[in-house]
C-alpha cells in the first residue's frame, strides 16, 4: 500500500479547474516531485496534502487514514516555504524547538532532538545565531531542520530553493537528496525547474491543466516522454512533424530528438547554422532543416575554440542521429 493515496482531486478557484480528478499514489521513503508551469496545479495539490486548501471532491490518504478535511495540526506533514517563515526574534535553536515546545515535549529532550536536527544540516555551532545573521542557505537549513525534528511521514517543500542564486541552488540540491536518504522520510518537492526535478527526484509527475500528464522515473520521462507537452516542458525539445517527418525521418506523426543525440556530421539531414550560442563547455546550434523543421542541436566543445563554433554562423551543415533517439509523441 502506498503512504499516500489521492483519488480523484479536484479544486476549483471561481472559475478556474485548478486541480482535475488527480489520482497520484506516493511511495514510503520516495522524493517525489510535482514539475509543472505556474498554474498547472502542483502547489494546489501540495496545499491539499498539507491541509491548507480544501478540496472540492475526492480524497486523500496517509498510512492508510483518510486526512481529506483534517486540520493542517491534525496531519503528521509538515511543510518547508519557500519564504523560510522563520521566526525573526527567536534564535536558531528555538525555530528549531518551536514545534516540539507546542508538542509539550519537556525541555531536556526538545533541546537534544534539535541539536541532532541541526547537525543532520551540517550547521552544529549555529544555534545562538538569529536569522538575520544567516545566508540564504543557511535559514533554508534552518527551516529543514524545524520540518525534520517532529520526524513527520511527510515532508512537504514548496519551491524551497527559489530564492537562491544558482550556484547555492545547485549545492543545496545535492544536499537535499543526500538528507533525504539519510533520513528516510517520504519528500514531496514543489518545483518549476525542469534540472532540478531531474536532478533530486526518485518519480517526477508533470503537471499541466490541473491534470498529471506523465508520471515516471526522470530519465523515462526525459528520454521518452508521453506527448509534446511533457516533451516540450522537461528540457529542451526538437519536434519533428508533417511534411518534415515524413521526408526526414520516413513516417508520419510528431516525434521528438533531443539537442545532444544530434550531430554535426559529413552527410545527413542538410540545412543551414541560423544562430550559435556559445555556452563555455557547449555550443547550442538553431538550425533551419531544408526540409522544413528547424533543429537546436548541442555540441561539447571537446575540441573546438569559441572562434570555430562562431565561424559556422550562416553556413551550410548536415546532421545526423541514431533512430533509437527518434520518440514518437503523438
Amino acid at each position: 500500500m502506498a503512504l499516500i493515496e489521492i483519488r480523484n482531486l479536484t479544486k476549483s478557484f471561481g472559475s478556474v479547474k485548478a486541480v482535475d480528478g488527480v489520482d497520484l499514489d506516493i511511495n514510503a521513503g520516495e522524493f517525489l516531485t510535482l514539475l509543472g508551469p505556474s498554474g498547472s496545479g502542483k502547489t494546489t495539490v501540495l496545499r491539499m496534502i498539507a491541509g491548507f486548501e480544501t478540496p472540492d471532491s475526492g480524497s486523500i490518504k496517509l498510512n492508510g487514514s483518510d486526512i481529506t478535511y483534517l486540520p493542517p495540526y491534525e496531519r503528521d506533514v509538515n511543510t518547508v516555504f519557500q519564504d523560510y517563515a522563520l521566526f525573526p526574534h527567536m534564535d536558531v535553536i528555538t525555530n528549531i524547538e518551536y514545534g516540539l515546545r507546542v508538542k509539550k515535549v519537556p525541555k531536556e529532550q526538545r533541546r537534544e532532538k534539535a541539536l541532532n536536527a541541526l547537525a543532520q544540516v551540517r550547521l552544529s555551532g549555529y544555534e545562538n545565531r538569529k536569522p538575520s545573521q544567516l545566508s540564504g542557505g543557511q535559514r533554508q537549513r534552518v527551516a529543514l531542520a524545524r520540518a525534520l525534528v517532529n520526524r513527520p511521514s511527510v515532508l512537504l517543500l514548496d519551491e524551497p530553493l527559489g530564492a537562491l542564486d544558482l550556484k547555492l541552488r545547485q549545492q543545496m540540491q545535492i544536499e537535499l537528496k543526500e538528507l533525504q536518504r539519510e533520513v528516510g522520510i517520504t519528500f514531496i518537492f514543489v518545483t518549476h525547474d525542469q534540472e532540478e526535478a531531474l536532478t533530486m527526484s526518485d518519480r517526477i509527475a508533470v503537471f499541466d491543466k490541473g491534470r498529471i500528464q506523465q508520471l515516471d522515473k526522470p530519465a523515462t520521462i526525459y528520454e521518452k516522454p508521453k506527448n509534446e507537452f511533457v516533451a516540450g516542458f522537461v528540457g529542451v525539445s526538437n519536434l519533428i512533424s508533417g511534411a518534415a517527418a515524413e521526408k526526414l525521418l520516413g513516417k508520419k506523426g510528431t516525434f521528438t530528438v533531443r539537442p545532444e543525440k544530434i550531430r554535426i556530421a559529413s552527410k545527413g539531414a542538410s540545412g543551414t547554422v541560423r544562430e550559435v550560442e556559445y555556452l563555455g563547455p557547449a555550443t547550442r546550434f538553431l538550425i533551419d532543416l531544408d526540409a522544413g523543421a528547424q533543429l537546436v542541436v548541442l555540441q561539447q566543445n571537446a575540441e573546438q575554440s569559441a572562434i570555430d563554433v562562431e565561424s559556422l554562423r550562416g553556413k551550410k551543415v548536415a546532421l545526423s542521429w541514431d533512430k533509437e533517439s527518434e520518440y514518437q509523441v503523438s
